[in-house]
Order: C-alpha cells, then structure tokens, then sequence
C-alpha cells in the first residue's frame, strides 16, 4: 500500500510538471509563488480575503503575477495602469471570459455574463434590447405614474418607519421588479409568494458564493462536487428559479405578437423564430433561460448591495446625508419627482453616489476573464486560454488618484469649485469591451432610489454613527454588507 502511495504520488508530480513545461513551451508566464503539485498555490491563499493576499503578492512580483488555482495557471493584473492595459488598450486580447465553475455547471457556459463565444452573437441582441427597452426602464423610474418603482419602495417603506427594519428586503425587491419589468413585461406585488421565493433564492446564494467553501469549488469543482455542502443549496435556488423563469416564457410563447415586441423576451423568441431552422443558432430555449437568470440575478444583488450598503454608510456619515438631502431641497424639493436630468444640476449627491460604488468594492476581483489568443503583454506572453483576474480594488483604492482611499468622501468626486470630477480609476463595473451590459442602468437605478428614499425619510441609526461598523460581513465574488437595522423617519 506504502508504495502504491509513492507511486501515485510520483506519477502526480510527472503529470504536473508536463502541463507545467507545456504551458512555458507556449509561454512565457509573469513571476509568481511556486505552486505546490496538484494544488498550486491554493494553501498559500487567505481565501477570506482573496484581495489582501493578492495585495501582498503585487508587493514581491509586482503588477502583473502568476498564481496556480490547482493545476491552472491564473495571471492577476493589479494596479491601474496594469489593468488599462488589458481591458482598454486590448481589450480583445483580453475579452474571454474565464470560468466560474459554481455558475458553469448549471449554465453550461451559456448567458450574457460567463459565456465565451455565445457572448460575441448574443451581445447584438442584448445591446440593442437594452437600448429598445430603456424607454421602458425610464417610465419606471419615473413618478409619472402610481406604479413607478421608486415610489412604490418609498410607500412600502412608509410602512416600516415606526419600528427598525432590516432593510436588506425592500432593497431586494424594488429593483428586482424593476428587472422583472424589463424581462417579463410584469412587477410582482411585494406580497406575492412566488416573487418572495424568488429573492429568498437571490439573497441566499449573493451570500453563499462569497462564502470560503464556494472559493474552494471553484478551484476544484470536480472534487468538491461530489461533497455535501453549500455549493449544493445554490444548484437547488439556480434550477427552482430557472423553473420560474420557463414559466414565465411559456406565458410570453403564448401572447407573442411578432409586430409588436414587448419587452427582452419577446425580442428573443422572435429572433429564436427566425432563426428556428438554423441548427447552428445560438438562439435556444437554453440560451433564452441562462441569459435571462444572469439579468435577473445580477441585476437585481448588484443594485441591492450597492443600496443597502449605501445605507449604511449614510447611517455612518449623517453630516454627508444631510448635504445631499439640502441638495435634494434646492434641485427637486419634497413635491416633484426626482428624475435623471437632475443628476447633472446635484453634484454633491452624484459624486456620494460615485463614492459609495467605490469605496464598497463590490466585486473586488472583477469576474473571471480569458486571454482569446496568444498575448504578448509587457515582456510576457500569455497563452490562449489563461484565466486573467483584474483587481479593481487596487484601482479604486489606488492612493493617487483617491487620496486616503480607506476614507469614505464624497471629495474624490468633487473639483476645487464642488462640480462634479469625473476618474478613469472609477471601474465598479469593469472596464473595456466586457464591461457590464446593465451599467447604465444599475446608474440610474441607485441614484434614483437613494434620492427617492432621502427625499421623504431621514435615515435614524439605532447605534451611535461612530459605533457603526462597515467592514463586509464576507469579500469573495462580491463584497456583502453587515446585517443593520435602521429607521425611516418621514421628512
């Protein structure tokens, strides 16, 4: 048995350092820590803090470093100009998207946020869908009638003011509804049960995959897969709320006007019809369900987090709070509705907006990407396929450019005179030819919805601001905000 033991582990080694001597036949990779066979540098990883190791790394090798996840090499970008360099200047040597194994599974690849080729065709649909359909996303973010969502989530919140209130799920489903209006020509009722269910799956796996267990599936899904743990419960919320997606197109293949599209389904099955015949098509039932989940998922937990995170720094900051609910007075005042065209004339409140975005981090290392080709970068060549992490965090935290960047202030945002000071450095949501399709209107929605909610509430803290902790209650994936409580006083 001993050397049985010897031998595998002797044949483990020969394995690694083929693929090993294979990838630098093809390559030559940046620096980085000698990984360990089998499992590269995986042990070496904090993986609660993913972007505190990856800090210290780019201390000893510099910006542009080499990590082994397992038996796969990873080549980490960090700094501005490093990550410029990749997704800006080329951008499509660098516009693949690397795997997500935990997604990958159910998803098979497939979607507008984690695919790879399908992404090329489907992106002319989603683009111009967005485009088509903002006219929509507008009127409802918009007071002009009873069932826009900002005020719908004010009166809501109306309700909650006399007690504290955990704001996480009124932060949930506005701007679900919103994406849900997009999508399925239809907003749920909060009390809805299926709608409820829907965010429960949204909520729950947004906290899961941060979670050190799902860091480990990803570096090994094939291993861990076949283990009892977390990354189960989320395969169980990702296939109920495809089931609730299914059947929502089914209710959309029935009512379908091909002259008259209504909203992004609509405009995919109609490119689905004509493309029915082509075996080739990208355009599937399939295909149709994983993009619609990314929208609905990503769009939704993004805008949430950035809202109650916002929350609570405001919670944590009042005498800014108070600034912008004095800007809120001389723009708009306590009657008319907010609407974008305020943003320009509210430069306080637009750059709190901007500073909240940075300063949360909320994708610390931006979501995978991969090399489309052979990259010469620098004095490296990068094979096809290499998995690229991008720090956003060392941009947005980048001291230059945002003086004292572990302070949250509006003023990074702000010129000498108090106008508005627009950055490159400001990349929440990505940057290059992959930057978020949704980035536009994620904008709008968080600038909206703060302003409704500052508009007809102060915000009442239940512990003294200075005793208010702001540290991410995990930072994975993404960085999840510390359970609160807060207060919404009407103004």
């Amino acid at each position: 048995m001993d050397l049985f033991i010897v031998l595998v582990i002797c044949l483990s080694f020969l394995i690694f350092l083929f693929l090993w001597n294979q990838r630098y036949a093809k390559g030559k990779l940046p620096p980085g820590p000698t990984p360990l066979p089998i499992i590269g540098n995986i042990l070496q990883i904090n993986i609660k803090d993913v972007t505190k190791y990856i800090s210290k790394l780019a201390e000893v090798y510099g910006p542009v470093f080499t990590v082994y996840i397992g038996m796969k090499p990873t080549v980490v970008l960090y700094g501005y100009e490093a990550v410029k360099e990749a997704l800006i200047d080329q951008s499509e040597e660098f516009s693949g998207r690397g795997s997500l194994p935990i997604v990958d599974r159910i998803n098979q690849g497939l979607g507008t946020l984690l695919s790879r080729e399908y992404v090329a065709q489907n992106l002319s649909l989603t683009g111009s869908t967005f485009l088509t359909v903002n006219m929509a996303f507008l009127s409802l973010l918009s007071y002009d009638h009873p069932g826009s969502a900002p005020s719908h989530l004010t009166v809501e919140t109306s309700y909650a003011w006399a007690s504290p209130c955990d704001p996480a799920f009124l932060l949930s489903c506005a701007p679900c509804n919103v994406i849900c209006s997009i999508i399925f020509r239809n907003r749920f009722e909060y009390s809805d049960e299926e709608f409820l269910t829907m965010i429960k799956y949204i909520n729950e796996n947004a906290r899961l995959v941060s979670t050190s267990w799902i860091e480990l599936y990803n570096a090994f899904p094939s291993l861990i897969h076949y283990l009892p743990g977390s990354h189960n419960t989320i395969f169980r919320n990702m296939i109920e709320q495809r089931k609730f997606i299914f059947e929502n197109i089914k209710k959309h293949q029935k009512s379908l006007d091909l002259s008259n599209p209504q909203d992004f389904i609509d405009y995919f099955l109609i490119k689905m019809e004509k493309e029915k015949h082509n075996k080739q098509s990208e355009f599937t039932m399939d295909s149709l369900i994983t993009t619609i989940w990314d929208v609905f998922t990503a769009g939704t937990e993004t805008t949430s987090m950035t809202l109650r995170y916002g929350l609570l720094l405001l919670l944590k900051h009042p005498e800014v709070t108070a600034k912008v609910q004095e800007e809120i007075d001389c723009v708009i005042g306590r009657h008319r509705s907010p609407c974008m065209q305020d943003r320009s004339r509210m430069p306080y409140t637009d750059a709190v907006v901007h500073e909240i975005q940075r300063y949360i981090d909320l994708v610390p290392s931006n979501l995978p990407h991969a090399t489309t080709q052979d990259v010469k970068f620098r004095e490296y060549i990068i094979p096809k396929g290499t998995a690229i992490v991008t720090s956003l965090t060392s941009v947005l935290y980048d001291g230059k450019e945002f003086p004292n960047p572990e302070q949250f202030d509006p003023g990074h945002f702000l010129d000498e005179r108090g106008n508005f000071k627009k950055s490159d450095y400001f990349m929440t949501f990505s940057a290059g030819k992959r930057v978020c399709v949704g980035e536009g209107l994620a904008r709008m929605e968080v600038f909206l919805f703060l302003v409704s909610i500052l508009q007809h509430f102060t915000l009442k803290s239940l512990v003294d601001p200075k005793d208010i902790d702001t540290t991410p209650a995990l930072k994975g994936i993404g960085s999840i905000p510390p359970f609160y409580e807060v207060r919404f006083i009407p103004v």
